[in-house]
């Protein structure tokens, strides 16, 4: 990469109408301030549609987009959906609401598909052609799952459980409706992620994409294709993700996705990951492989297990796979998410794949004194993050760290009494030799523990911050754009 900085932005953080952040002219208005602010990169997390508390990293596919990230302004300007009924719904006001903007996005959806579905449906049908590797597994899974109530697809009857050929022929001729409507959502989806990604590149912004390195258990991807992970003969887990012990938790944290097969990936050609790494190319132009120590090696924990304590280490996939993937996709820009208990295994790992990882500002300053975090012990290929959406803001970080901590870090960058501590840790590292830098908005905004995006280990209560409209000003990005040029990023 060349040397450049970037914002973290969820989008369901931005502001705007009917409740929750979306892909609308709010996403564009962020994407003229990053352009005024001399920023390069907008860092986005994963885009899927959330299931168990809204995490974007537990979706139902790793494909599909959310539909509640869908502009209704641009259904209304597109006669799709009329203003009066969106209006009527209640949305909530402030954080996002989600049991109100889950209930009503899905009505709004729905008027749109009979509004609109005859009218679109040969657009419609060619982009679930060009989608076919996954579209209608997808929209089949969706529709089973509002046919059984929503219980995850391991509880379903054991005929579509297990995918039976006649079984899917009769739920797919019986639901036939609901799949074209989820067809149809995923269509709106991408268009406007389509007609938002070219915004933001004609204003020079690229897109950086999370990739979670495992995948929910009730997701289409793995009822689609189970032979690719850790199940027994009913396709129930045997052992499932997690980390041990660390930072974050004293308990570990228990994920509980389904691990992968490695071996019988590695029997296909790693086609699953290939179709999954070519979906995420199309959405975002840099790839950040979330957990990426787990490619070197992964703990897994016995599916029993209440915590993940009890686990063990187990090999993965390591440099074949990479080479793999880099052989397929040639120039694939991919960021190395190389967090947590680190090995020489991991480092060499990283090392040989040539992607750069990342360095946590906020993790720098332990009392050791000797974090590899500390940016005089950078190379250039990597990646300075003030914090990222799990992390504390800065401002929480300073109110809620250890006092040593902080007073080592106000002294190693130099921040005087006078000075704003966010900027200071913010022009430490604009002014790292790391080809990038970013961190959350929050943090330009100078927000606290109020605006934190996620709690890892909590499961309720995050993924709700949304900015108010007018924070992302002018003037911000004037302040912002002057260090950034001061430091060689813009």
């Amino acid at each position: 990469m060349e040397r450049a900085s970037g914002i973290i932005m969820p989008i369901f953080s931005l502001p705007g109408k009917y409740g929750i952040g979306t892909m609308g002219k709010e996403a564009r208005a962020f994407a003229d301030f990053l352009n005024k602010a001399g920023q390069k990169y907008w860092q986005v997390l994963p885009l899927g549609p959330t299931c168990c508390g809204n995490s974007p990293y537990s979706s139902w596919s790793t494909f599909a987009g959310n539909p509640n990230l869908i502009n209704i302004e641009e259904l209304e300007e597109k006669d799709l959906v009329d203003k009066e009924f969106a209006d009527r719904l209640s949305w909530g006001r402030g954080d996002v609401d989600y049991v109100k903007v889950n209930k009503n996005k899905g009505k709004v959806l729905r008027k749109a598909f009979e509004n609109g579905y005859d009218t679109l449906k040969d657009e419609i049908y060619a982009f679930a052609v060009e989608n076919s590797v996954w579209i209608y597994d997808y929209a089949l899974y969706t529709a089973l799952k509002e046919h059984f109530d929503m219980a995850p697809w391991y509880e379903w009857p054991e005929d579509i459980r297990l995918r039976e050929k006649s079984a899917i022929e009769s739920y797919s001729d019986e639901l036939k409706e609901e799949i074209d409507y989820h067809i149809f959502v995923q269509y709106l989806f991408f268009e406007q992620w389509n007609g938002l990604k070219e915004y933001a590149h004609e204003k020079d912004i690229r897109f950086i994409g999370d990739l979670p390195i495992y995948v929910a258990m009730d997701s289409a991807d793995v009822w689609a294709s189970p032979q690719f992970f850790q199940l027994d003969e009913k396709n129930v887990p045997t052992a499932v993700a997690g980390v041990p012990p660390d930072y974050f938790s004293e308990n570990g944290q228990l994920w509980g996705n389904p691990l992968y097969d490695w071996k019988a990936m590695e029997k296909d050609g790693y086609g699953w990951w290939i179709r999954r790494v070519d979906g995420a190319r199309k959405l975002f132009d840099v790839i950040r492989i979330d957990h990426f120590r787990g490619l070197e090696s992964y703990w897994a924990v016995p599916a029993e297990e209440e915590t993940a304590i009890n686990g063990r280490w187990e090999k993965g996939p390591g440099l074949d796979f990479i080479e793999r993937i880099k052989g397929w996709f040639n120039g694939i820009e991919i960021i190395a998410e190389d967090l947590g208990i680190l090995t020489d295994e991991v480092r060499q790992l990283l090392k040989d794949s040539g992607f750069p990882g990342m360095k946590v500002l906020e993790f720098a300053f332990d009392e050791s004194g000797d974090s590899d975090y500390l940016p005089h012990k950078y190379e250039r290929n990597c990646v300075c993050y003030g914090g990222t959406h799990d992390n504390a803001t800065i401002r929480e970080w300073k109110e809620k760290g250890s006092k040593k901590e902080i007073a080592f870090a106000q002294g190693y960058f130099g921040i005087g009494k006078g000075e704003n501590f966010n900027f200071g840790i913010i022009r430490g590292g604009m002014a790292s030799v790391a080809d990038l830098f970013i961190t959350q908005m929050q943090d330009y905004l100078e927000l606290g523990a109020e605006a934190r995006t996620n709690i890892p280990g909590i499961a309720d209560g995050n993924w709700k911050w949304r900015m108010k409209r007018g924070a992302a000003n002018d003037r911000l990005a004037a302040k912002i754009l002057k260090m950034t040029k001061m430091y060689g990023r813009a």
